[in-house]
């Protein structure tokens, strides 16, 4: 009876109505259309860690494996426990090592270099993501809960190297990792970046919280999406998606 109730008003049939409705539309914090409310990007953010390279390459697992390790070996645990600090430490201070750091006194150097001493040869040039990031107007740098070499690394792997004009990891926060906004502040201080004027790309929904307050607009980069209030936009596609910014 409603529908026929709107026919009437409207001339739209009821079976047409009906289609018209059952067309998807887009979250209400994801705009179909993004080209418009980047118009003004003067330098762009990038994460890192399943953000320049998809979760599915498995390098991070890694990187877990060698975190859980040395846990083992520092603290004398055995691998369960140390496995499930890893990811409590993770969850309570945004990184493993902050929790290691601020529980245990943890010299953060040398367990950079430990377990970042990975197999880089998981990862897969992208030619088309390069060709995305270097048609981007203006800046472009990284920014990690890494290390910077750790991320020159990546970046080669990957094919990246030489698009970016900084790179920035955990150590140029003092050991400080994102989402912390101190963190963050530093360095885009440091960077010398308008936050304003800037973009960030990130996989971790925490670690957009911040930007966001200080003025970036914000893209989730991950397989789903997070109906977060600060996250402005979402893709499973990073290149993809920066082609739309550049057509």
């Amino acid at each position: 009876m409603l529908l026929d109730h709107t026919t009437k008003k409207t001339g739209i049939s009821a079976e047409r109505q009906a289609a018209i409705l059952a067309i998807p539309r887009p979250a209400a914090n994801v705009p179909a259309m993004p080209a418009a409310f980047f118009n003004h990007v003067q330098t762009w953010v990038f994460d890192l860690d399943n953000t320049l390279y998809p979760p599915h390459m498995g390098l991070f697992d890694q990187i877990d494996r060698r975190m859980t390790a040395y846990i083992m070996a520092e603290l004398g645990l055995d691998q369960p426990q140390a496995n499930q600090m890893r990811h409590d430490y993770w969850q309570r201070y945004g990184t493993t090592l902050a929790g290691l750091m601020r529980e245990h006194d943890l010299d953060p150097e040398p367990y950079m270099v430990e377990v970042h001493d990975i197999d880089f040869s998981v990862l897969a040039p992208d030619p088309d993501l390069r060709a995305r990031i270097a048609a981007l107007p203006g800046r472009k740098i990284v920014y990690t809960n890494g290390s910077a070499p750790y991320a020159q690394r990546v970046l080669e792997a990957r094919g990246l190297d030489g698009l970016f004009a900084a790179l920035y990891g955990v150590e140029h926060a003092d050991y400080r990792p994102k989402p912390e906004a101190d963190a963050f502040a530093q360095v885009f201080t440091l960077d010398g970046l308008d936050p304003k004027a800037a973009a960030m790309f990130e996989d971790d929904p925490r670690n957009l919280a911040a930007p966001h307050a200080m003025g970036l607009r914000t893209v989730h980069v991950a397989p789903n999406p997070d109906a977060a209030a600060h996250i402005h936009h979402h893709t499973d596609d990073l290149a993809g998606f920066l082609g739309k910014l550049t057509a």
